[in-house]
């Protein structure tokens, strides 16, 4: 069955360093789709499907998905489902239900309290249980082995990651080379804060993504794929699972693209797995570098690289999601005008 979807809407919550809600996501998520609903002219009882993306290791209790469905309501009874990684994973999912013809409209949405706790330490959850998640090293000490990994290569340099961070919050990237180390070769502007926030997105099918949007962003191909979890069965200076992605979803003609790299180096390396050249716009709207919300930054790639089509500054988009440990697992989601 050959269904069009597009996206319609997006929303996310301010990026902040702490919030003084819980971690069930509710006081995030209420407005986020309120705001969602005002944009599209929709209501609850117009979704047809809801998915979530988020962490019970993140929140810290089981099941925790279950508490943000608050957010939504109980009436009217809701076709609901949840996936525990980033929501752009959840979009998938609503994508393939759209696609089989089952329902005509999804609201996808994702959301992570990163201040609660220590994130850099919670995220060691996600690394092989036999021989590395008991060692306890930091998501940041992991991605510094990469860096330097690339660095020794000849793949990229601390100046061209300072460059990266300089587009992305301002400042000379030769004063950046000036800041101390974090976690040797990161400093501290070549790592994504720490951020509480949620995002939501809207697709619908055909002519119902017509009428709820003049200039719908229509996913003209969407894949992911993974690599190896072990760190050391790996290539960590490439991203095979993002270049087959991207080649899967077809990525010739992209102007702009929303890349998911909570570190300067992988943005470098994103770019260069996916073959984007200097031609192409990459994180107008400042990236993860600028807030990476876990479990919904991805997801706001999506909306972001939509939102670019709504407004009508790019014809053709990409977006990029990714989770797990040194860029393991990746998703690339191209759009466009019609």
């Amino acid at each position: 069955m050959s269904t069009e979807v597009a996206v319609v809407g997006f929303a996310q919550a301010p990026h902040v360093r702490a919030t003084e809600g819980t971690t069930n996501g509710v006081e995030m998520l209420v407005p986020v789709f309120a705001e969602l609903f005002a944009e599209t002219g929709m209501t609850k009882e117009d979704i047809g499907f809801w998915c979530s993306g988020s962490s019970d290791y993140l929140a810290a209790r089981a099941f925790s998905f279950i508490a943000a469905v608050d957010a939504i309501g109980a009436i009217p009874p809701i076709n609901e489902s949840h996936v525990e990684m980033d929501g752009a994973w959840a979009l998938y999912e609503a994508w393939l239900k759209i696609r089989t013809g089952e329902v005509d409209t999804a609201l996808v949405y994702g959301f992570g309290k990163s201040s609660a706790g220590d994130l850099r330490r919670t995220l060691a959850l996600q690394l092989d249980p036999y021989t590395v998640a008991p060692l306890w090293p930091d998501s940041v000490s992991v991605a510094a082995l990469q860096a330097r990994l690339g660095i020794d290569a000849g793949l990229w340099s601390e100046l061209a990651m300072a460059e990266v961070a300089a587009r992305a919050g301002g400042g000379d990237a030769v004063d950046l080379l000036g800041q101390p180390y974090i976690a040797d070769p990161l400093r501290r502007h070549d790592c994504a804060p720490i951020t509480d926030g949620a995002s939501a997105v809207i697709l619908a099918s055909g002519d119902r993504a017509r009428e709820l949007r003049e200039r719908p962003a229509w996913i003209t191909g969407i894949e992911h794929r993974i690599d190896s979890g072990s760190l050391g069965a790996r290539d960590l200076t490439t991203s095979p699972s993002t270049v087959a992605s991207a080649r899967a979803a077809g990525v010739d003609g992209v102007e702009a693209a929303e890349l998911h790299a909570p570190f300067t180096h992988q943005e470098i390396l994103l770019r260069q797995a996916i073959g984007l050249d200097d031609t192409v716009s990459v994180n107008p709207s400042g990236g993860p570098l600028a807030g990476n919300p876990m479990f919904a930054a991805g997801l706001s790639r999506i909306g972001e690289a939509a939102r670019l089509v709504f407004d009508g500054l790019y014809g053709r988009v990409l977006a990029h999601a990714t989770s797990g440990p040194a860029l393991q697992q990746n998703l690339v989601c191209v759009m466009e005008a019609r």
